[in-house]
């Protein structure tokens, strides 16, 4: 199962995410749970650097199967979109029945 993990601050605002395991959906190169999450956690680290003034800590192990992601200062607004966007979409795998036994997303107080 994969885990994802967003932080979230005292204010509701979200200070990074974590992402950690193999969803085990299908073999390794078929697992499509997995390359969901992973697409939509990249194209979020990505579109934050090339979209916002924003600087983002990133520490990807494909080895030990984790992508970490935090902010250097307090993420602005339109950060705080991209990554409402990523739980949106993480939520939304969540809960379709043929895919939510393969991951759980998290909302950590910080």
């Amino acid at each position: 199962m994969t885990e994802v993990t967003f932080y979230q601050l005292e204010s509701g605002e979200y200070s990074g995410f974590r992402v950690e395991g193999h969803a085990d959906y299908a073999d390794e190169g078929e697992d499509i749970v997995c390359a969901a999450i992973s697409a939509l956690a990249i194209n979020t680290i990505n579109s934050i650097n090339e979209l916002t003034d924003d600087q983002i800590d990133v520490d990807i192990d494909e080895e030990e199967a984790y992508i970490d992601a935090s902010f250097l200062e307090k993420p602005g607004k339109e950060a705080q979109l991209l990554l409402k966007s990523l739980l949106l979409g993480l939520t939304n795998i969540e809960a379709d029945e043929a895919t939510n036994e393969f991951i759980d997303v998290i909302i950590e107080e910080v």
